[in-house]
């Protein structure tokens, strides 16, 4: 496909194990744009985002899901948001002065919270867990086998340019189908390379890992990071903060400045501005 960040879904048909390829370039780099991340920071939020879409693709109803983790060190945060269309967005929060000291030293003790909106759901479904695992992936793999009692491997690489991810998951039934599958298909999938992850297209990729297995290939499907600035949102909440509040910032700053690092837009307002915001209206 023409994009350079997409989820492509699998299925090795007669073994009953479900798979997907990711691959996050363009978007990627559209998130980091403008942060001064810390490269052990980038790395966290580039896989997350990348273990984030996997599950996003795999939702049995499209819906919003959005994942969060949270903790006591030099990353406090990791939020990542991906609607149902697979349009991305998110953030870390850490020091500056971060290395790659290992995940469990850099996120801390924390948590992993999920929260998923669809339109079957009066609100939205949220689970919250403590964080396992010494990586992303396993932190990721933990959640799955927890939430969907089956087993189920992933595999991240995330470098500057581009991250990208392999998962595989054991169906039920699956050892009906063949005893040995999911051990010898988990171990094959294990040996796929980082560099493999980040250039092969997902078809050659498959056949090299599983070549002695009928594979069912998906369409894959586009991910983006289209987030336009919201100008007109942000004054709306700004006359929620209340003239007296944004005025006296004003004052102090010369300026109020407003940092969505959601989207990644920062927001500024000089007097002028600010006495538009705040002019009365008018009705004709």
């Amino acid at each position: 496909m023409d994009s350079t960040s997409f989820i492509q879904r699998f299925l090795l048909e007669n073994l009953g194990i479900r798979g997907s390829i990711v691959r996050l370039a363009d978007v990627w780099q559209a998130m980091q744009r403008g942060r001064a991340y810390p490269d052990a920071a980038a790395r966290l939020l580039g896989e997350m985002a990348t273990a984030s879409t996997v599950i996003a693709g795999n939702l049995r109803q499209p819906g919003r899901l959005t994942f969060q983790i949270q903790g006591h060190g030099p990353v406090s945060l990791l939020l990542v948001d991906c609607t149902k269309t697979l349009n991305l967005r998110g953030f870390a929060r850490a020091d500056d002065w971060v290395t790659d000291i290992g995940l469990p030293t850099l996120i801390g003790a924390g948590h992993l919270q999920l929260s998923l909106e669809t339109a079957e759901l009066a609100r939205p479904y949220q689970s919250r867990v403590p964080l396992r695992g010494a990586s992303i992936a396993e932190i990721f793999v933990h959640y799955l086998e927890q939430s969907e009692q089956q087993p189920a491997g992933l595999w991240l690489i995330c470098e500057a340019h581009a991250s990208a991810a392999l998962f595989v998951q054991k169906l039920p039934g699956a050892e009906a189908r063949d005893a040995d599958g999911w051990a010898r298909i988990s171990t094959l999938a294990g040996t796929v390379r980082g560099d493999e992850l980040l250039t092969l297209d997902p078809a050659t990729m498959l056949r090299r890992l599983f070549a002695e297995e009928d594979v069912r290939l998906y369409p894959a499907r586009a991910v983006t990071h289209h987030w336009p600035p919201e100008p007109e949102k942000i004054a709306a909440m700004l006359r929620a903060i209340g003239e007296r509040e944004i005025r006296a910032v004003l004052a102090k700053s010369g300026e109020v400045v407003v940092n969505d690092e959601f989207a990644n837009h920062i927001y500024r307002f000089d007097g002028e501005a600010v006495d538009e915001i705040f002019q009365p209206r008018t009705l004709h």
